[in-house]
């Protein structure tokens, strides 16, 4: 609560005086009370401050975060924000979407504003792409482990238009992609049964309208996804591992990091988590 500041007293206490003085100074009988007032007055005046003076109430002032005194990595500024809400949880990078591409597709129904007519040979499945509520929980330091994780089916990382990523396998115990690739549409994505539309490949709108070594997302194990050329050169890498990755510095990582690059074959994005890995709506880690 806050303290305002006490009115000075002196001056209206020495015109309190004279005007005392001036009424009753002339009856003797009173010039004994009168120094018992002044000496009261003058004491009061001595308490009380010369200056006008306030207390400022600290009150809720800590808008901080507690430990969360960390910046958001460079990557991270990079997901479209009318697709996409990014922030800091903890130890987390929590991107919040929909799900839904920022480009046409025959997935959104005949009759949408987008819905685009199949191209030629695709072969399309029975699904409509369907708004979601994503949350995808990143590590927001995100380190190499001693051993890789499988993928597990379903989001394994999320583009930076906010649409997830899927593995490189079409169904349960590795069944093979290939028998899903016709049902793409031109931009490499199509939904699954419950409208959740993602890509296994190459995010194409996303490369074909930025650049081909363009950061595309990040994995679910906190270590970015970049288009299939490198920065430096605009050239096909030479040395991915067999989880399609490797280490150097990049436009977004001048200090160097490990990441993803796509790939025209298996496994496309990544073939495992690298790190220890976060995961979808806040569900804990995934267990394979």
């Amino acid at each position: 609560m806050h303290n305002f500041f006490r009115p000075n007293y002196k001056y209206y206490i020495l015109l309190f005086i004279n005007i005392i003085y001036f009424v009753i100074m002339k009856t003797r009988f009173y010039q004994k009370y009168l120094l018992l007032i002044v000496a009261g007055l003058f004491i009061y005046s001595c308490d009380s401050s010369s200056t006008s003076s306030y207390s400022v109430d600290s009150g809720d002032n800590n808008m901080g975060g507690g430990s969360n005194n960390t910046e958001l990595p460079t990557g991270f500024s990079k997901f479209i924000s009318e697709y996409t809400d990014v922030y800091i949880s903890g130890d987390y990078v929590v991107v919040e979407s929909t799900g839904v591409p920022n480009h046409s597709s025959p997935y959104w129904g005949a009759g949408h504003p987008n819905y685009a007519t199949p191209h030629s040979g695709m072969s399309v499945n029975p699904n409509v792409i369907s708004a979601q509520n994503f949350k995808f929980y990143i590590p927001l330091n995100p380190s190499i482990s001693g051993s890789v994780s499988s993928t597990p089916l379903g989001p394994i990382g999320v583009s930076i238009s906010g649409v997830p990523f899927f593995n490189q396998y079409g169904g349960p115990n590795n069944q093979p992609l290939d028998n899903e690739i016709a049902s793409f549409d031109y931009f490499y994505g199509h939904p699954q049964q419950t409208g959740q539309y993602h890509y296994h490949w190459e995010p194409r709108y996303l490369t074909t309208n930025d650049s081909s070594s363009m950061l595309i997302g990040y994995s679910l194990d906190g270590f970015p996804i970049y288009g299939p050329t490198e920065q430096s050169n605009d050239q096909y890498p030479s040395n991915l591992d067999e989880l399609n990755g490797h280490s150097h510095s990049t436009n977004e990582y001048q200090e160097g990091t490990y990441h993803y690059h796509a790939t025209s074959t298996s496994p496309y994005l990544l073939g495992g988590f690298r790190g220890k890995y976060g995961s979808l709506n806040g569900g804990g880690y995934y267990t394979n």
